[in-house]
């Protein structure tokens, strides 16, 4: 099968289009047909190497985390899905692959596409689909009637996350540039800060969560308007001891994330607040659910651009500008 394969690890190493073995299929695994797949800075910052002692594989491999196709063959105990069935996953870590003809992928991950999108729109959801999901719902429960700061509220979890705190209930405000202040309110954010105009932190107050995936630099000052007893959660790290056991990771790594996020949770601890890492992992069920709130209206894709497959390492240099509304996807089939 064709694929695009990083050969080496760095920030100027391209993909290369070449020739790979189709995927093994394991007992639970279904064989997909990617017809699209989703770009993410993830995959960005793998290729750089930034997540080498967390995720470290091993090239030559192949990146993509969204991925959206038809079941074209079925492992012997998968009960969920069969031959012809349209999916949409985010594959767990150490199982990616989107960037390619075809992919396995274990049935848990994936979800049956939902009905009234297309394939290029499904795959642009699962992983920040799955990241809004974790964050709001799992980790804060923000609940009807809380506030809820969204930063970067244009780009591929701020658009998603907009919306789906708006359908929990929540008082949604997010920053944004110029450019996209009518886009983020066309999501339903009920508080629209310019960042080139005004600081966030002067403007907001009495907050009860923060969903960060900004520098360390806004993370710090996201304190500021949490309520006592609110929730600063990260995308974009620091990473802290809790993530490091939930991921398994080993002691020494647990301990260096503690000395890296130590300050911030000191800081969250001296104002009556806490802060929290998080790093999403591969839900079919939650997919599922997703799934159902787009059928039903309540959410929608946000795709900024829709590249050829084989202008993949052209959809990666426009990520890593940081000026995408919403995500940026490859049409594969």
């Amino acid at each position: 099968m064709k694929a695009f394969i990083l050969d080496r690890y760095g920030k100027t190493a391209a993909l290369r289009l070449g020739e790979a073995p189709e995927p093994k299929l394991q007992d639970d695994d279904i064989l997909v047909e990617v017809h699209a797949a989703a770009l993410n800075l993830l995959d960005v910052k793998i290729r750089n190497g930034e997540f080498k002692p967390i995720l470290p594989y091993r090239p030559p491999f192949i990146l993509g985390h969204d991925v959206a196709g038809k079941v074209v063959r079925v492992g012997a105990k998968v009960a969920a899905f069969k031959v012809g069935d349209e999916i949409y996953a985010r594959p767990r870590d150490g199982r990616i692959g989107a960037f390619a003809e075809f992919i396995a992928i274990n049935e848990a991950d994936a979800a049956h596409k939902p009905r009234n999108i297309s394939m290029e729109e499904a795959a642009s959801i699962p992983l920040v689909g799955l990241t809004a999901w974790q964050a709001l719902v799992e980790r804060a429960k923000l609940q009807k009637g809380q506030k809820v700061l969204i930063q970067a509220g244009s780009g591929g979890v701020g658009t998603f996350a907009i919306q789906l705190a708006k359908h929990l209930g929540a008082r949604v405000a997010t920053t944004t540039s110029t450019a996209n202040i009518e886009l983020v309110r066309s999501f339903g954010a009920d508080v629209v800060i310019d960042y080139r105009k005004a600081d966030f932190e002067k403007v907001l107050s009495d907050y009860d969560v923060v969903l960060n995936s900004l520098d360390g630099q806004a993370l710090e000052k996201s304190l500021d308007v949490l309520k006592p007893g609110g929730q600063l959660i990260s995308i974009s790290g620091p990473p802290d001891p809790q993530y490091g056991k939930e991921a398994g990771l080993n002691g020494i790594l647990r301990l260096v994330m503690g000395l890296l996020s130590r300050g911030i949770r000191n800081k969250a601890k001296a104002r009556g607040a806490s802060y929290a890492f998080l790093f999403m992992r591969a839900s079919g069920q939650q997919l599922g659910q997703i799934a159902a709130l787009i059928e039903a209206g309540a959410i929608r894709p946000v795709v900024d651009r829709v590249y050829p497959f084989q202008a993949l390492n052209e959809a990666m240099a426009y990520i890593e500008t940081g000026r995408a509304k919403g995500k940026v996807v490859i049409k594969v089939k």
